[in-house]
């Protein structure tokens, strides 16, 4: 069987692309798989290196804006969607796929418009609890619609209904056990361990309010708390440090209980280890928590399309198997009173870690593949 991939633009896309595609080509070894993404976008590094074959179209989206400059950037897309309309079917001829499947981004556009019109089997992948507008507009030409949650069917009017997939998590994620990980950090079972980050290049408004957190629980040893600053964040690492904090190692400082890393290259023992998690709302991010059973207090980031990150916290937040902390309402004495409310009703956080928990899907990769193979199988 032939599949194709169309995915691109952010790593929320591209990863669980591959966690499926890794999948089918370990599973079905006489598969051949082509990615289809963009040159100038982290897909052109992660596919290759994954071992993919991997071809591009010039695609991007269009400005929101009616500024001279958005109406110029515009016009170009225009012509650039025309163009990449023609590369995706040329790429399709060539490569005869018995199915295309498209995982977000603005690449998974044309192609999936042109396999549709093609009369070729074809699915998507929505990560996020609201949907993108590429998304939007090919659920209704697609044969099968897959969700990470199902909060995202109501904004789509799908051909042939949805179906709930979950969201691939990395496996070394779920193999990982709290003790095991306690132990790996040097970190006693009755401490309670704060995890926070703001991605891997870091949020500087979580950043600002944990500056006078970490440095307050420096004193006070009440829990432990790792934090990231990401790797924009280079500048708050000699902030800590003019407050007394110790270098480890060039990118981790520590004092008392407080412990500030540039990022967290062992995001396994880390999270697993952890009794609270802090930061962001994107879809993998959720799955993880969801898929290790943590309480989190989630800070949706407001810079994203259509909002969706804070749909993603939401989807947990109604169910109670999370706390929201908007960006707007973010500071250091209101995120230091959400984490300590939390830390000293371990009941609560108990029933967080339960309900995060019953909302994973751990055979996420296993049953999108499913789909996609069955459609395969019918073309």
């Amino acid at each position: 069987m032939r599949y194709l991939f169309a995915t691109g633009g952010t790593a929320g896309h591209i990863n669980p692309a591959l966690a499926v595609a890794s999948y089918i080509r370990d599973t079905y070894p006489d598969s051949k798989i082509l990615f289809v993404g963009t040159a100038d976008h982290m897909e052109s590094r992660l596919v290759p290196n994954a071992g993919f074959d991997f071809k591009t179209i010039e695609i991007n989206g269009f400005k929101r804006s009616f500024s001279p400059k958005a109406v110029a950037a515009n016009v170009k897309t225009v012509f650039k969607l025309l163009k990449s309309e023609q590369a995706s079917k040329n790429i399709i001829k060539e490569f005869n796929p018995d199915v295309v499947i498209g995982f977000g981004g603005y690449v998974s556009g044309p192609v999936l418009e042109e396999a549709a019109k093609m009369h070729i089997p074809c699915c998507i992948h929505e990560q996020n609890a609201f949907p993108g507008i590429t998304n939007k507009q090919l659920a209704k030409k697609v044969d099968k619609v897959m969700l990470t949650v199902e909060d995202a069917a109501k904004h789509l009017q799908p051909k042939n209904g949805v179906e709930i997939t979950g969201l691939p998590v990395r496996g070394e994620l779920l193999n990982k056990s709290k003790i095991e990980a306690r132990i790996e950090l040097g970190i006693a079972d009755d401490t309670p361990l704060v995890l926070s980050f703001g991605g891997s290049l870091g949020a500087a408004p979580l950043n600002d309010a944990m500056f006078d957190i970490l440095k307050e629980n420096a004193e006070s040893a009440e829990a432990y708390h790792i934090h990231s600053v990401g790797t924009n964040g280079k500048d708050y690492l000699k902030k800590f440090e003019a407050e007394g904090f110790k270098k480890k190692s060039d990118t981790v400082l520590i004092k008392g209980k407080s412990e500030v890393r540039l990022y967290i290259d062992n995001m396994d023992t880390c999270m697993a280890a952890a009794d609270l998690v802090v930061g962001r709302a994107g879809a993998s991010s959720l799955s993880e928590i969801e898929a290790m059973g943590k309480a989190s207090v989630l800070i949706p980031s407001p810079y994203v399309a259509e909002n969706h990150q804070f749909h993603n916290a939401m989807a947990l937040v109604n169910r109670n198997a999370a706390r929201i902390l908007e960006e707007k309402d973010l500071t250091s004495d209101s995120l230091k009173a959400l984490i300590q409310s939390l830390l000293s009703d371990k009941d609560e956080l108990h029933k967080i870690e339960n309900n995060a928990r019953n909302m994973a899907v751990l055979d996420s990769r296993e049953r999108i593949a499913d789909i996609i193979v069955s459609l395969a199988e019918k073309n």
